[in-house]
Parts: C-alpha cells; sequence; structure tokens
C-alpha cells in the first residue's frame, strides 16, 4: 500500500458528526454545497472549465480555475480518497474567488474519471470502499512526483497564472502527503503548502513525506484533525523537529474537536467553524507567501 493511503482513511467518515446522513445523502447537490461555502468578502468573478492533463503516465482529468480577468498565483490540490467531485469544485471555486489560479486534480486518473461516487455515498460505506481500494494500488509515491511536476507545468502553462509569483499546493486526507511530494520535487516553484487531516505524513521509510522536508523550499500549514491526533501523538512533534532543523516556516495545529475528513463540506464529520479556521488560516500563508 502507498503512503498516499493509510488505516486513518479507514475512518475517515466514521463517528458521530455535525452533518446527519440524511443531510449528508442532501448535499451531493450542488445547491447543498453552496449553503456550506460562502463566497469570501469582494469576491473575485471566475471562470472554471473542465481540463486534460498529459502525464508520463496517462491523461489525467481535472478542473481548473481562476478569476476571469488578469494573472494569479497558482494552486495545486490535491483531494481526499474521494476524489474530484462537486465538493471540491466548490472548494476551489472558492479559493479562485480569492484571487488564485487553481487546479484541482483527479489522482485517480489511471483507474477511473471523476467524479466516481454518486451523491450521498460516502467511504464509511463498505460497497464505496470496497469501489475505490482498487484505485489506491495504482499509486505510489514515484507516480505522485510524476503527476505533480506535470500538474505544476500545466499550470505554468495557463494564462491567468503569474509565474513571476510562487506557486501553492494544498491536500486533504491521502492529499497531504502529495502536497509534500509536489514541493520536494518542484522546489523551485512550490513556495507554500497546506495539509488538512493529512494521513501518513511521518514514516520510517527513506522517501516518508516528513524525510523530504530538507528537499524543500516552501512555508507551511499543517492542520491536524484531533482523533488523528489521538493515534499518532508524536507525528506533529516529528513534523516541527523537521520543519525546524531545515529551517522552513511551518504552522502545525491540532484543531480542536475534528475528526479526520472534517473539511470538505461534503464529510458527514465536517465541522464548519473549524474547517473555515484552517481556510483562512491557509489564506493567511498564501497572501504572505506567494
Amino acid at each position: 500500500m502507498c503512503d498516499e493511503h493509510t488505516a486513518a482513511d479507514n475512518d475517515a467518515f466514521l463517528g458521530d458528526g455535525a452533518i446527519s446522513r440524511r443531510q449528508f445523502a442532501a448535499l451531493g447537490g450542488a445547491a447543498g454545497l453552496a449553503l456550506l461555502l460562502p463566497a469570501p468578502a469582494n469576491a473575485a468573478p471566475i471562470k472554471g472549465r473542465d481540463v486534460t492533463v498529459k502525464t508520463p503516465d496517462g491523461t489525467a482529468d481535472a478542473y481548473f480555475v481562476a478569476p476571469a480577468t488578469g494573472k494569479h498565483p497558482a494552486v495545486l490540490m490535491w483531494p481526499d480518497i474521494m476524489g474530484l467531485r462537486p465538493a471540491f469544485r466548490q472548494m476551489a471555486d472558492r479559493l479562485a474567488q480569492s484571487g488564485y489560479a487553481v487546479l484541482v486534480v483527479n489522482q485517480f486518473y489511471r483507474s477511473t474519471k471523476a467524479p466516481f461516487l454518486a451523491p450521498g455515498e460516502s467511504y464509511d460505506q463498505p460497497e464505496v470502499r470496497a469501489k475505490i481500494m482498487p484505485f489506491t494500488k495504482a499509486l505510489n509515491p514515484a507516480g505522485t512526483v510524476r503527476d505533480a511536476t506535470a500538474f505544476v507545468a500545466f499550470l505554468d502553462a495557463q494564462p491567468q497564472v503569474d509565474r513571476k509569483r510562487g506557486m501553492a499546493s494544498s491536500g486533504y486526507c491521502m492529499g497531504g502527503p502529495m502536497v509534500m511530494r509536489t514541493a520536494a520535487a518542484n522546489p523551485g516553484r512550490i513556495k507554500a503548502g497546506a495539509t488538512f487531516h493529512g494521513g501518513g505524513l511521518v514514516g520510517t521509510e527513506a522517501d516518508s513525506p516528513d524525510k523530504l522536508i530538507p528537499r524543500m523550499k516552501a512555508s507551511y500549514l499543517i492542520a491536524i484533525a484531533e482523533n488523528d491526533d489521538q493515534r499518532a501523538p508524536t507525528d506533529k512533534d516529528t513534523l516541527r523537529a523537521d520543519f525546524a532543523a531545515a529551517k522552513l516556516p511551518a504552522e502545525i495545529e491540532v484543531y480542536a474537536g475534528t475528526k479526520h475528513g472534517w473539511c470538505p463540506p461534503d464529510s458527514r464529520v465536517y465541522d464548519a467553524a473549524q474547517a473555515d479556521k484552517a481556510w483562512g488560516r491557509m489564506l493567511a500563508l498564501f497572501g504572505r507567501t506567494l
């Protein structure tokens, strides 16, 4: 199993959350998502489109969105284990409204096009896990690096992207390690990284994400779910020490009361207040570094 999927993902949508199952199912539609994701103040008009990106391993489907005019710093967004879907399109739109050119990708393109789940389907359902787990078999660290380099090049080729400014990457759940691999493989471009309830950031392998920190030239936000911290209470300390040794700024925080998967608005454990806090910290990071 590659380190982009960990045991924590198996608990991603378990337990009592702020949203009932009936409400969760209703959030499959864009209207429900819009109620949960307020537009930023002074939101810029945006334009989005479905795109494809050639990689060494095939053709990835993705969604690109940016302010309707001008050039802007770019952000590469890696979804959680439920992949590119309406929730992440909404999140990309919201980020673009704050002045960023955003590419959110289908990291499972080797196996399936996105979206691959029906409205209301969730990773806590055995049949959904059975569908997704084979997709993860096609992922590995080297493939993530190849993908990241292709996605960065795609962004830099877009007229809406300001190449004179740094690029950022954000990732959720299994996307957390992908953010760190992106930064390590593209240190000249990636100047900020943000991970939210990232799984597998610390490991014993020589190429574990935490071992790649010396290769990075980025500032970081690491937003940790409380129950993830309970499972691996020393990971945050390892990350703090590694970032400090590399002399890289890193805001590493456990978000009180949150459960793994709390940030995407279609998660059954979505915590609107804490997700909005983490989003604000990400915008502050990007504002300082890009």
